[in-house]
């Protein structure tokens, strides 16, 4: 991914920033954070990480938040495949980095993490660089996502994605009590089942409760990933064609934003 145009919040305009104002940036704490894949100006639920980023915004900030957010559409182009990040800052900046997206993954190793990295696990931003760091650890063993478990050992999510699995014809989640970033994309896939007459589950299991089940690691980069390995978990299965046709059903849900 190539160096992202970065673009900070000022006096009611999206101003380019210095490389000096980009460090300042970098070391300030992040309040809140949101991404989404742009392809050729679509995308998927826009309206839904609107709505998220919004609402972990303080008051007096949340009064700028409608003319910043049009000023930022502005901002990213309406060509190729982008995956922008809109952000607020401790140091009461809002910013949007512009980034080039990379080449969506078809399918996931998983690792389950000793510990839960998280801080502030119902809110987006604070703890991507503990997350980052977490994954990057079990890069090593060839892991390209991580799995975060409750006290009691019941899968809660991934790092940089939410966790479906496939119980026969019903589509399954953890459970909804249980503190995790609430996925954008897993609430559009869940919704889509709901209209297609799939049915839903949400359940509490243990990394060896899912053996046997196909599982997806879904984020709004890469969409639907297959989960193909479980290091040190349980042996998974695949339905074939199963994770393409619901990939090609999330495609024809993105809107020009």
């Amino acid at each position: 991914m190539s160096a992202p145009s970065v673009h900070r919040w000022h006096d009611g305009h999206l101003h380019s920033i210095s490389e000096t104002e980009l460090t300042a940036l970098d070391t300030s704490p992040i309040v809140v954070a949101d991404s989404w894949l742009a392809v050729n100006g679509r995308t998927l639920a826009l309206s839904l990480h609107r709505a998220r980023f919004a609402r972990s915004l303080p008051v007096d900030v949340a009064e700028q938040f409608p003319a910043f957010w049009h000023a930022m559409l502005d901002v990213v182009p309406r060509s190729g495949r982008w995956f922008p990040r809109v952000e607020y800052h401790h140091a009461e900046s809002l910013a949007v980095r512009v980034r080039t997206a990379p080449d969506a993954l078809p399918t996931a190793v998983l690792a389950t993490l000793d510990i839960d990295p998280r801080t502030t696990p119902a809110t987006k931003g604070p703890d991507l660089h503990r997350l980052q760091s977490a994954r990057d650890s079990k890069g090593a063993v060839g892991a390209t996502e991580v799995v975060i478990l409750s006290p009691d050992g019941f899968v809660v999510d991934g790092g940089y994605s939410a966790l479906l699995w496939w119980r026969g014809e019903i589509l399954c989640r953890p459970l909804d009590e249980f503190a995790r970033v609430d996925s954008v994309t897993a609430r559009s896939i869940i919704a889509m089942a709901s209209a297609l007459g799939v049915p839903t589950y949400a359940e509490a299991v243990t990394p060896a409760e899912l053996a046997g089940t196909e599982l997806w690691a879904v984020s709004a980069l890469h969409g639907i990933r297959l989960v193909t390995a479980w290091i040190d978990g349980p042996a998974l299965a695949e339905r074939p064609g199963r994770a393409a046709l619901w990939r090609s059903r999330l495609e024809a849900l993105t809107r020009g934003g």
